[in-house]
C-alpha cells in the first residue's frame, strides 16, 4: 500500500486507482464509525457512501494539519449527524436537573468485549446514541453537538446523561445474565 500522502495526491489528480486505494484503506474503520450512529447496516452503508463522496469532493480542503484519518472520521460523524438531525429534533427530550447523576454508580462487573459494548450502545434510542457517541467516543463538546444536531446544549447534556444512565442499567442486566449463566454452568 502506498503512503497516504501519495494516495491523496493521486485522488486530487482524479486517478481511480488512488480513489479505490483511499476507500480500501479507510472504509472498514469508517464503517465501524458509521455503524455506531446508524440504526442498521443499511443506514451505516448509506452514511459511509455519502461520507466518501464528501471526502473526495472536499479532499482539496484538507490542509495536512492533524491526521487525515481524523479528518475523514469527522466527515463521517457530520454526515451521520446531518442524517439524524431532523429525527432527533422531533424526539421527546427528558431534561435532567442533576447533571452529575450518579453514573459512577459502580457497575462492578466483568470486563466487556468491545463488540459487546458496541452492541449495547446500538440499543440506545437514536437521540441518546448519537449524542453519546459524539461526546464520549468522538470527543465533541456539547456546544459542537448542539450545533451539529440543531439542539440546545442542555438537550445535548441531558441526552448524554440519560444515555449513560440507560447504559449503566443495561450493563448491570448483562452482568446479571452472565452471572446467572455462570451459576447454571457451575451447577451442572
Amino acid at each position: 500500500m502506498e503512503p497516504v500522502e501519495k494516495i491523496i495526491k493521486g485522488c486530487l489528480e482524479n486517478r481511480r486507482k488512488a480513489q479505490k486505494q483511499l476507500y480500501d484503506l479507510f472504509s472498514a474503520k469508517m464503517y465501524g464509525v458509521c455503524m455506531r450512529y446508524a440504526n442498521n447496516h443499511h443506514d451505516a452503508q448509506d452514511i459511509l457512501q455519502e461520507g466518501f463522496v464528501i471526502v473526495f469532493n472536499k479532499l482539496h480542503t484538507f490542509k495536512s494539519k492533524g491526521s487525515f484519518e481524523g479528518w475523514v472520521r469527522r466527515i463521517m460523524v457530520n454526515v451521520a449527524a446531518q442524517k439524524y438531525r431532523e429525527k432527533i429534533s422531533h424526539l421527546r427530550v427528558e431534561y435532567m436537573d442533576d447533571e452529575k447523576e450518579n453514573f459512577e454508580q459502580a457497575v462492578e462487573c466483568r470486563k466487556f468485549e468491545v463488540n459487546e459494548l458496541v452492541d449495547i450502545i446500538q440499543t440506545l434510542p437514536a437521540q441518546y446514541r448519537i449524542v453519546f457517541n459524539m461526546y464520549a467516543i468522538e470527543g465533541y463538546a456539547h456546544k459542537e453537538i448542539s450545533e451539529a444536531l440543531n439542539i440546545s446544549e442542555n438537550t445535548s447534556r441531558s441526552n448524554f446523561f440519560r444515555a449513560r444512565s440507560i447504559l449503566v442499567e443495561k450493563l448491570k442486566k448483562e452482568e446479571k445474565k452472565a452471572g446467572l449463566y455462570k451459576a447454571y454452568i457451575n451447577i451442572k
